[in-house]
């Protein structure tokens, strides 16, 4: 990401300060978001009561406001789990958007008891641990359907925008044999002759992005 110039969103468990601070001093330093993944991936949020949830969630905002000086405006649940009342809460918590929903390659309004949230689209089939990790394809297998997907979309995004969320996990990606195949994928992507119609951003800028439009523009209710 460093050699092409990518900005990053990364989705963290708020114990890596505990554990691995050095990572999010390498998040930090580069600029990159941080887009807040619970506490730890060994937990997730299915089947909680309301009161521990909203626990939870408040403590993973508490983390973040510690060490960065700022909350996350992202979520993604750990595994995407949730409950009947994870938008509320986060909603109530302050999060601008969450990317538990990968229903639509839009961005859309989720209504809470509070008010909208915003659905960033989170990817389950560009995702390197569901392809290799899960359906045991091979890394190209990944890198092809990065190539096709974006070639399709960017002539699919004249007729209306969309987000195309490329989910990288380094225990998968980072191992060198596969490393090269995804620069050659993401400089396809770069070196597109179209790539003016491609905004290369964080969550947090569609996030931003998508708020200050007038009312009705994003699909659902704000």
């Amino acid at each position: 990401f460093e050699e092409l110039g990518i900005p990053v969103g990364h989705n963290v468990n708020s114990l890596l300060y505990e554990y691995a601070p050095q990572i999010m001093s390498a998040i930090r330093a580069r600029g990159d978001e941080f887009v807040a993944h619970g506490r730890t991936n060994a937990e997730n949020l299915r089947g909680m009561w309301q009161a521990d949830e909203q626990r939870i969630i408040q403590e993973v905002v508490d983390t973040f406001i510690k060490h960065e000086g700022v909350a996350p405006k992202g979520w993604m649940g750990a595994g995407a789990y949730e409950t009947s009342f994870t938008p509320d809460l986060l909603k109530e918590a302050g999060f601008q958007y969450l990317m538990d929903w990968p229903m639509d390659d839009q961005p859309i309004w989720i209504n809470t008891r509070s008010g909208p949230i915003l659905s960033i689209p989170y990817p389950i089939e560009l995702n390197d641990s569901q392809v290799i990790i899960h359906r045991k394809q091979d890394a190209t297998d990944f890198c092809d359907m990065i190539v096709d997907q974006f070639d399709e979309m960017i002539e699919q995004c004249i007729a209306h925008p969309l987000v195309m969320n490329i989910s990288i996990h380094p225990y998968v990606f980072g191992q060198p044999f596969r490393l090269r195949n995804l620069r050659l994928a993401l400089k396809h992507c770069l070196d597109h002759p179209n790539i003016d119609r491609v905004w290369v951003t964080k969550p947090c800028d569609i996030s931003d992005y998508c708020y200050s439009l007038p009312p009705g523009i994003i699909p659902g209710s704000y």
